[in-house]
């Protein structure tokens, strides 16, 4: 049996669409077998119907606090037993419950050259430092927000005529080559978190991250 994969997504899901074209053939080495929104009105659940992928909306706002949240969170993905769970687009700050309870099994696609500019508003910020480039980043998830162990980066330069909007539309093409091939690395067994270190094939990952650009000339 393949890898087993949960997303969880607040918005479009385009991330999972790159996720699910990627995994369509016969041959897939994962699948995803749910997709869960804190926005029944996400239209990545959307998507995943259409795929034929079971879908659950759990509506933050129906719970005390964080911690009501997570729990009932963690409780409807561990029904689909997954072996691995992509934060894609899912704009919530989970709680240290949470993130432990999936340790070593919890990734997150971030726009920015982690650590460069975490949270919000990457991509202005990157114009308003004046960076010469910009880009997204793949990372297993702590405690720490938007700060666990690299995996990837996928980069795109800065062009003088950019905005934010202009900017996004290119880190996002990067985004949606990212994400397909780390899931894969995960589902092969390459990919693993080992005493606090992303290793791939056994070998620590450089705590900057993998190369996107490396590794495809090396394919």
């Amino acid at each position: 049996m393949g890898c087993r994969i949960v997303v969880l997504i607040s918005g479009s899901g385009s991330n999972l669409q790159a996720v699910l074209d990627d995994l369509a053939g016969a041959d897939a080495p994962a699948e995803v077998v749910a997709v869960i929104s804190n926005k029944a009105e996400a239209y990545g659940l959307e998507r995943a119907r259409s795929a034929g992928i079971p879908t659950r909306a759990l509506d933050h706002r129906g719970f005390a606090d964080r911690a009501a949240y997570d729990q009932a969170l963690i409780e409807q993905i561990d029904a689909f037993a997954p072996d691995l769970v992509l934060l894609a687009g899912f704009m919530r700050i989970l709680t240290a419950t949470f993130v432990t309870h999936f340790h070593g099994r919890l990734l997150n696609i971030h726009p920015s050259l982690l650590p460069k500019y975490k949270g919000l508003q990457t991509h202005q910020r990157a114009l308003d430092a004046g960076d010469a480039e910009a880009g997204a980043s793949i990372h297993f998830v702590t405690e720490e927000l938007d700060g666990g162990p690299l995996v990837l980066q996928g980069r795109v330069v800065i062009h003088p005529d950019d905005d934010a909007d202009s900017l996004a539309t290119r880190v996002q093409q990067q985004e949606h080559r990212l994400y397909p091939l780390v899931v894969r690395w995960f589902a092969s067994g390459r990919l693993r978190l080992i005493n606090g270190l992303a290793s791939l094939a056994g070998a620590p990952i450089p705590s900057g991250g993998l190369r996107l650009e490396t590794i495809e000339s090396s394919m």
